[in-house]
This record gives C-alpha cells, sequence and structure tokens, in this order.
C-alpha cells in the first residue's frame, strides 16, 4: 500500500487528540495576523483552512504545531497528541548530501534495514534510490520523502500545509487517498481543490486576523470569494479636506494602479480563459449527465456507449477539480494584491 497513512492512526486512536485555542494573537511587526483566535479541533474531524494568500493560514498552522508561538492567548495539546507536520519549508530542513534510508533510519535506528527499505519503497524509494543521495531529487521527490517521515512517526493529527505542492499526479492520487482513508485528525490548508473534495468535510475562513466557520462547499467558497472581491468598497475619506489633497490623492491611486497593471493583468486575462474553460467543462458534464438519466443507456444495446460516457464524465470531473482550482489560487493570487 503507497502511503499507508491510515495504519498510523489505528495504531494511536484510542489517544483521542484534541487540539484547542483560546484567544491567540499573532503580530508581524504592525501586521496583526491573528486576532484573539479561538478554535477547538476535535478528535476525527478534518478540516481545511480557506482565506487568501497572506490572510494568515500557515500562521496559524505553525502556532498549531507550536512553530510559531503566539503573542498572547494559548493552544493546548490533548493527552496523547502525535502530531504529524508538513509543510513546504521543511524540505530545506532535510540532508541534501544525505539518502532516504539515512532519513528513516535516524527515526528508526533499531529497526531492521529491510523493513525500512520496504517502507521507503511503498513512497517509490527502491532499490539505489533508497541509499543515492537527495541532493539531485526534485521538489516532488524531496516533498515525498519528508511525507515518508512523517507516515512512519503514526501521528493521529496531521498539520498539512500546501502537501500537494511540486508532486507528481500519480503522488498527488496516492496522497490524495491516503489521507480520504486516515483515521485520525486533519487540518489541511491546500489550493488542491480535488484533494479538499476528496478528504474535507468542514471548511473555515482565515480572514482580517480572524477564524469563522464556512457554511458551503468548495463552489460555494468560490462563489463568495468572487463576490467578496467585487463588493469591495472603496475605501473614502470622510474628513474634510482640500482639493488639492483629493487631487493628490487620485493621482497617488491611479500611479499604484499603474505599477500593478503589469502584474495584474496577466492574472485576470488567466481568469477569463479558466473562466470559459469552466463554461465548456460545464456544459459537456451536463450533457452527459442528462444521457446518463436516460434509462436506455443501461440497456445491454448500449453499453459500449454507457462504458465511454462513464469515462468521459470520470475525465470531466477530474478536468474541473484541476481548473476551478486554478481558477481559486488567481483569485486569491489577485486578490492579494
Amino acid at each position: 500500500d503507497t502511503m499507508n497513512i491510515a495504519h498510523s492512526a489505528r495504531q494511536s486512536r484510542a489517544d483521542a487528540p484534541v487540539l484547542a485555542v483560546i484567544g491567540a494573537t499573532k503580530r508581524f511587526g504592525s501586521i496583526l495576523a491573528l486576532d484573539d483566535v479561538g478554535l477547538d479541533v476535535r478528535r476525527g474531524e478534518i478540516l481545511a483552512l480557506l482565506g487568501d494568500n497572506g490572510a494568515g493560514k500557515s500562521t496559524l498552522i505553525k502556532t498549531l504545531v507550536g512553530e510559531l508561538p503566539p503573542l498572547s492567548g494559548e493552544v493546548l495539546h490533548g493527552k496523547g497528541l502525535s502530531i504529524g507536520y508538513f509543510a513546504q519549508h521543511q524540505l530545506e530542513m532535510l540532508r541534501h548530501d544525505q539518502s532516504p534510508l539515512w532519513h528513516l533510519n535516524k527515526l528508526a535506528s533499531m529497526e531492521r534495514e529491510q523493513e525500512l527499505r520496504n517502507f521507503l519503497g511503498s513512497f517509490n524509494f527502491a532499490g539505489d534510490m533508497a541509499t543515492a543521495s537527495i541532493a539531485p531529487f526534485s521538489g516532488g521527490e524531496k516533498a515525498r520523502l519528508a511525507l515518508a517521515l512523517i507516515v512512519w512517526q503514526k501521528p493521529n493529527l496531521l498539520l498539512l500545509d500546501e502537501p500537494t505542492n511540486h508532486l507528481d499526479l500519480e503522488t498527488r492520487e496516492a496522497l490524495t487517498v491516503a489521507l480520504a482513508q486516515f483515521e485520525g485528525t486533519l487540518v489541511l490548508v491546500s489550493h488542491d481543490r480535488h484533494l479538499l473534495r476528496a478528504t474535507t468535510d468542514e471548511f473555515m475562513i482565515v480572514a482580517d486576523g480572524g477564524l469563522k466557520s464556512f457554511d458551503g462547499d468548495l463552489d460555494d467558497y468560490r462563489d463568495w470569494l468572487f463576490k467578496t472581491r467585487l463588493a469591495k468598497p472603496e475605501e473614502k475619506s470622510t474628513e474634510p479636506g482640500s482639493r488639492i489633497d483629493r487631487k493628490s490623492e487620485r493621482r497617488a491611486e491611479a500611479e499604484l494602479r499603474q505599477r500593478l497593471s503589469s502584474t495584474r493583468k496577466p492574472i485576470e486575462q488567466r481568469i477569463a480563459q479558466l473562466e470559459n474553460q469552466l463554461e465548456s467543462l460545464n456544459g459537456r458534464k451536463s450533457a452527459v449527465d442528462t444521457r446518463l438519466a436516460d434509462a436506455d443507456i443501461y440497456a445491454d444495446a448500449n453499453k459500449d456507449e454507457l462504458k465511454r460516457l462513464l469515462m468521459e464524465q470520470a475525465e470531466l470531473v477530474a478536468a474541473l477539480d484541476r481548473v476551478e482550482s486554478e481558477w481559486l489560487a488567481q483569485q486569491e493570487a489577485l486578490e492579494s494584491l
């Protein structure tokens, strides 16, 4: 079994992991990243954190794991809690002059080498690759190794910050399946809509230093994000000022818009392309769904057409997930400007 994460939870299911955040506040200079945030993560809960780039999702994850202690408030870890934490910056903590086997042996020096090799093989580090230096490894291979080291430790709480970045499609799918079968507690930050759809049953939005539950699915979040961006009012001064002050303000705003234009324009163009793709894909999927709703498609005489339609439906669902995931990432990139 590739990425047998479910096994790690079963080993310590009785530990009843609980994590609570009480009144956490975190600042970076004048920026208030977390403002009196409260969170109760219940045993077995699968929770995804949504929000704009720079809204504080990664800060909150680091606060949960203890990497960034809050300035005020506290983070409580339940009895028997074993945390597995993954974030992209952790890849730099790997020893690039050492092998996957060396890294795993650091965690399991008492285990037989063959057992370690078998485990690494389940993550596609087989044969000579298990003993080769990781220096030439791709970002995806290093991420896969970091995930393997987490799984070996059998955590009952996973805190994952963009775990599918740099992973190839096969490894992404393996991770998605493994997380869907995970029996422990999971807090996830990801732009990968396929991963989120397959694993998550609750969403929370990180915004303006706060954290709030989101009552909806990913499609609702996409709509909410779009409407929120469109509805953002332009800040207007209520103080009486001179015409010169208003002219200076407008000129400064125009200069800012011009500076951002070179960044915003390609993002906006890509969003328009993605929306056209979504419209086309949804139209094709609607036609396939309509045909599959006909009773006669299930007759023996139509079994070849049925097989083709089911394959096309699966391909369209996967394509929609990919396009929607990029649409969401582009919207958040635009929002962060």
